[in-house]
């Protein structure tokens, strides 16, 4: 693709970014249901069910019975939302590409936009997550997001798409999965994992080490068919 090409030669991230976020914006509004099952050390859930209502700009609404849990990172949220908690943005040179539409940038993970308090101004300069996101270039989606430390991979996003009703490409399966032996990153994959119905509840993690999987799967979607206002108002 031509376009492709000009980003490529241009080195240019934001060409990117902005044709991802081009792409999300054209979804205004869905329904969906999602099944999501969770194995985190210490903490047990079984599979909840869910319906999730988005509109644009950022209006959400999730729906269940009883207790459940999601996590926050990046379900709803928009392409450049996500890649403003993200510094230095450039394309990545150790990536290997097997699939021609598929690139990778890379960036520096902005430790402000994390729920992670820093002690002091010493780890907060040797503390430094980098995050690389994979970009299907052909229907323009992020297809990976991989949060490491060097080569030590902490937090890995895999999205996986279709066509719903022969128009609309939208994930049909996501899986989060935390690798984590660091008692501050600990921390801020406890406050990641949100609280949607219920009580708040506070995973007992006490050791320095999280391990975690969660699985998410979309079905039954009603894209761009309208839903109104009032399904958001408590």
């Amino acid at each position: 693709m031509l376009a492709n090409s000009n980003a490529f030669s241009n080195e240019n991230p934001e060409y990117i970014i902005k044709k991802t976020d081009d792409q999300f914006r054209e979804i205004n509004n869905y329904q969906v249901d999602m099944v999501i099952s969770i194995a985190i050390p210490a903490f047990r859930m079984p599979k909840k069910k869910y319906k999730v209502y988005f509109k644009q700009p950022d209006k959400i609404k999730v729906k269940s019975r009883g207790f459940g849990l999601l996590p926050k990172t990046g379900m709803f949220t928009s392409p450049i939302e996500n890649f403003s908690n993200l510094s230095n943005i450039k394309f990545s040179k150790d990536f290997s590409r097997t699939n021609p539409n598929e690139i990778m940038l890379v960036g520096d993970l902005v430790l402000d936009s994390l729920a992670l308090d820093v002690p002091n101004e010493y780890a907060r300069l040797t503390f430094k997550p980098t995050v690389d996101v994979k970009v299907d270039t052909q229907n323009w989606v992020i297809t990976q997001v991989l949060t490491k430390i060097d080569t030590v991979k902490i937090m890995e996003i895999n999205n996986f798409y279709d066509f719903v009703d022969d128009s609309f490409y939208m994930p049909v399966r996501s899986t989060v999965e935390y690798y984590v032996k660091d008692a501050r990153l600990s921390k801020w994959i406890n406050k990641d994992i949100g609280t949607i119905m219920g009580k708040n509840h506070n995973m007992d993690i006490e050791s320095d080490m999280v391990k975690g999987l969660i699985s998410v799967s979309y079905a039954k979607y009603r894209v761009n068919q309208g839903i109104k206002d009032s399904i958001f108002e408590d």
